[in-house]
């Protein structure tokens, strides 16, 4: 039998390999935990803008970008949030909390400061994108419009209705505040949400209320698909994510290619996400609005927003 010398000498140069290999290894792994570790005790600033919903006219569109991927839309009286984390970390929801990256700046609203919300829009089953203690945040009894098959994934919380919505799809969604049309678009992505479970959807989004429409693009790599997706407008904006494509340009567009797709679109203005929230990939953290802001320099006017927390009226 070994003796206890053995087992702590053992044990001790097990915890020297573990660190030897957190501290060395090129793995995600690793770098997942450098970065885990790199953030403790770091505080996260609060956003540069804070919008003011309750100021919102309900005969106009008006968006604010809250930060990552989640856009906060007063849609002519409809409440309407896209893929919401509003928590300072996202990732796996542990019993001891979120394991996963820290936030870079604040959630421009918590969600105490969101107006209940008639439509969620959940774009696909990635952690950025599902955040489930996020999720359950939500204030309101919303109708919720998912990828589909993730609404699996969705907590147990008070819902008005619940649709998956496939490539080409569309549901007609009833609020007390009206109704909207919403349509599913074939992106460039993909959905699982730990690598295995790669039956899962992801998508984008077209939303209709009173003739006017919005398009949210989700994820998406550089796509011709945008051309044909103009049939569904005109379109008074497109969201569009502009951040995470270096290393990862196989499943995230760069700035000028989200730029090329929402002009394919034939979008009237041009918001850009999924930027400055997180740090998901290598680019520096300004280079995403930076590249977008010289793409569109000789079009006054057509970039919607630039920081966390703006908020801009797309029509009235």
């Amino acid at each position: 039998m070994p003796s206890r010398r053995t087992f702590l000498a053992t044990g001790l140069a097990a915890s020297a390999g573990a660190t030897a290999w957190a501290n060395m290894s090129s793995s995600w792994g690793a770098r997942f935990m450098r970065e885990r570790f790199a953030e403790i005790g770091k505080s996260v600033p609060t956003a540069p803008h804070v919008p003011d919903p309750s100021a919102w006219a309900d005969n106009a569109i008006t968006l604010a970008w809250l930060g990552h991927a989640t856009v906060l839309v007063n849609f002519y009286g409809l409440r309407i949030l896209t893929d919401p984390t509003f928590f300072n970390r996202i990732g796996v929801d542990a019993w001891v909390g979120t394991i996963g990256p820290l936030r870079l700046v604040q959630c421009a609203l918590p969600p105490e400061a969101v107006p209940d919300i008639d439509l969620l829009l959940v774009s696909h089953a990635h952690f950025d994108h599902l955040d489930t203690p996020s999720l359950a945040a939500v204030p309101g009894t919303p109708a919720v419009v998912m990828a589909r098959g993730t609404s699996d994934l969705l907590p147990d919380r008070a819902t008005a209705s619940v649709a998956e919505l496939g490539w080409n799809e569309t549901v007609h969604v009833r609020t007390p505040r009206g109704d909207a049309h919403v349509h599913g678009l074939e992106v460039r992505h993909w959905g699982a949400r730990v690598r295995r479970d790669t039956w899962r959807g992801y998508t984008g989004f077209v939303v209709e209320r009173e003739g006017r429409r919005l398009l949210i693009g989700g994820d998406t790599a550089d796509t011709p698909l945008f051309r044909d997706h103009r049939r569904h407008g005109p379109f008074e904006a497109a969201v569009m994510p502009i951040g995470a494509y270096d290393p990862w340009i196989s499943n995230h567009c760069t700035p000028e290619q989200a730029v090329s797709m929402a002009d394919a679109a034939g979008a009237r203005l041009f918001v850009p996400i999924h930027h400055q929230s997180f740090r998901l990939s290598r680019e520096p953290v300004r280079e995403p609005i930076e590249r977008a802001e010289a793409m569109l320099a000789k079009e006054q006017g057509r970039l919607a927003l630039r920081d966390l927390g703006q908020t801009i009226v797309l029509a009235s």
